[in-house]
């Protein structure tokens, strides 16, 4: 008797030990999620450049810029349009004109030039990671406290720059802490044109219908691609519609 009672007893410490090294915070390291909460309604009603735009935000009319992350020129005063500067412009103009999105702001709200500096929510993914994740961007600007998701953007930059897509196709333009290399002239398109930032899929129903879905389509995910398009000018010209939703 006094054996069971012993050997219950050990299976007992054994199983709170266990649970006390799985629920220890200091034993692991979570990825920070993003807040569901606390974000704000807002409508796109321009694109400015790849991280810059104008949205009606609460009835007025605010020009917004993403967090932690930076994009090549476009529309600089005093600097040449840069490689993949015009590919991040038309992919944002894609995924956001005109459409509702959601923002989520950090803990300063706004930049010395008055825009409000914000995450930017696209059918419920995180445009700001979006561009990184394409090679889009680059990690940028990081001013605390305003540093919320510096270091999951910073993961998911590592991994466009081991594909070598985007801006990392490009040897030496990513220049760190310098951003991007002026002496680096920008080419036409084609040259520099990478399946990263061919973003539409374009699909073929089982009856012969072809139907091409922007990421922003609510359906995008779940569609095969059996072809890829840079633009939704390229696609209809194969042939496709765009999908209804």
């Amino acid at each position: 008797m006094l054996y069971k009672l012993l050997v219950s007893l050990l299976v007992l410490l054994t199983l709170v030990g266990c649970q006390m090294i799985e629920t220890d915070p200091s034993m692991t390291k979570e990825t920070p999620q993003y807040e569901q909460s606390g974000r704000l309604e807002a409508e796109v009603i321009d694109v400015v450049d790849g991280d810059t735009m104008k949205l009606i935000v609460d009835g007025n009319e605010e020009t917004v810029r993403l967090l932690l992350v930076d994009t090549p020129e476009t529309v600089h005063p005093t600097k040449p349009v840069q490689p993949f500067g015009p590919e991040a412009s038309e992919y944002a103009k894609e995924m956001l004109m005109n459409k509702e999105v959601e923002i989520e702001l950090d803990v300063n709200e706004r930049d010395k030039y008055g825009r409000l500096l914000v995450y930017l929510y696209i059918n419920g993914q995180m445009f700001n990671e979006i561009l990184l994740e394409n090679g889009l961007a680059r990690v940028a600007y990081i001013y605390p406290p305003n540093t919320k998701y510096v270091d999951r953007f910073r993961d998911v930059e590592k991994k466009a720059k081991q594909k070598g897509i985007g801006i990392w196709s490009i040897e030496n333009y990513v220049l760190e802490d310098r951003g991007f290399n002026e002496d680096i002239e920008h080419e036409s398109t084609s040259e520099h044109t990478s399946d990263a930032a061919c973003t539409i899929k374009g699909n073929i129903s089982s009856s012969g219908e072809k139907i091409y879905h922007p990421p922003s389509s609510p359906w995008y995910e779940q569609t095969k691609e059996e072809a890829l398009f840079c633009s939704e000018d390229e696609a209809i010209e194969a042939g496709f519609r765009k999908a209804v939703y």
